[in-house]
């Protein structure tokens, strides 16, 4: 990485010295985000009136099981979420027994204002006109404000939906960090952000450097894997040949998360990042995941019961590695200031 990105632009590579080391102390850690937002149907379009937000006993059920195992989720929430009082109340007596800490979570279709033509391009917070990102993101910040005493500080777009204004908006609002930067994936197929070629550590970004961007973590795995990105771009332009490599155990792709990746091949990712040298391993799911019935990933009582012993099974592997939960303030902490990086570069 070289010095390409003067306005800290989140959908391009950041300049090598826009890297950040964190604090050696800090070793080597993993944090849980949770994309916290209503219920609605996955394969049909997006709809503005489908904003329920029924599945609170799962998540409830869910955040005792991250506290018993010493975890401080950050449920990076959406409107419909902010704006119901039981979910509201709920998470308000999570934030404050400080189990959880609370970020934004943007879904343009269903977050005023309301003025944008649903379609799948314009689900991308990110894409649309600059001047309606932020007064979508300032009315999310306003009613978070409102519900929880505090305006936001940590943010993931809706599906991944950052555009070129973005980190400008996000340091003006004051947040300190951002996690929608998927790393190793590529939605332009579907009207969003190209992601490959982008860090897994991470950086410094916005105009000012103000900003933390902390992408998901994303391993490749595989006999294969140090032939990285280039290698695996290749083979999927060449029809089932990404499949069978895959099925062979040649080169996969594998995202930190619970939802359709199986737990062998999850152990292999953390390994795999942490041979690469990533020291912060973000784990992330859908909170209607939590429910039978609300996403693919847990249709019934077996998946969810599936879902825990993935879990269960992440969770034993991360203690033999030596790899303990972080608080989102504990990783905050690690981050060297950024006038002393810049004097240190």
């Amino acid at each position: 990485m070289t010095s390409i990105n003067p306005d800290g632009n989140l959908l391009r590579p950041p300049a090598s010295e826009d890297m950040i080391t964190l604090d050696p102390a800090f070793g080597t850690r993993f944090m849980l985000f949770v994309d916290t937002e209503e219920e609605f149907e996955w394969t049909a379009p997006f709809n503005r009136s489908s904003r329920s937000v029924t599945a609170l006993a799962g998540m409830e059920r869910g955040q005792a099981y991250f506290a018993r195992a010493g975890i401080k989720p950050v449920y990076v929430t959406d409107y419909p979420v902010v704006d119901s009082d039981a979910a509201a109340a709920m998470m308000g007596r999570w934030i404050a027994d400080g189990a959880a800490d609370i970020g934004a979570h943007l879904h343009p279709w269903v977050n005023p204002p309301h003025v944008e033509e649903v379609t799948p391009a314009n689900s991308y917070a990110g894409f649309l006109p600059e001047p309606l990102e932020r007064a979508k993101l300032e009315m999310l910040c306003q009613r978070m404000a409102e519900r929880f005493g505090q305006r936001p500080t940590t943010y993931r777009a809706g599906r991944y939906g950052v555009g070129p204004h973005s980190a400008r908006l996000l340091e003006e609002l004051g947040f300190r960090l951002d996690s929608s930067v998927r790393s190793r994936f590529d939605y332009r197929a579907q009207h969003g952000p190209d992601f490959r070629s982008m860090p897994i550590h991470p950086y410094w970004a916005g105009p000012q450097r103000q900003l933390v961007e902390l992408p998901l973590s994303t391993a490749f795995t595989g006999l294969l894997r140090r032939g990285g990105e280039r290698l695996y771009q290749n083979i999927q332009g060449r029809g089932r040949l990404g499949g069978a490599m895959s099925r062979a155990g040649m080169l996969s792709r594998v995202p930190l998360t619970p939802e359709a990746v199986p737990l062998p091949d999850a152990l292999r990712a953390i390994d795999a990042l942490m041979e690469e040298g990533a020291r912060l391993l973000s784990f992330s799911f859908h909170s209607p995941t939590l429910e039978p019935g609300h996403t693919p990933y847990v249709r019934d009582q077996n998946d969810l019961a599936a879902f825990y012993r993935w879990w269960d099974g992440v969770l034993d592997h991360l203690a033999r590695r030596n790899v303990r939960a972080a608080t989102l303030d504990q990783l905050l902490t690690a981050i060297p200031h950024r006038g002393r990086a810049c004097k240190a570069a």
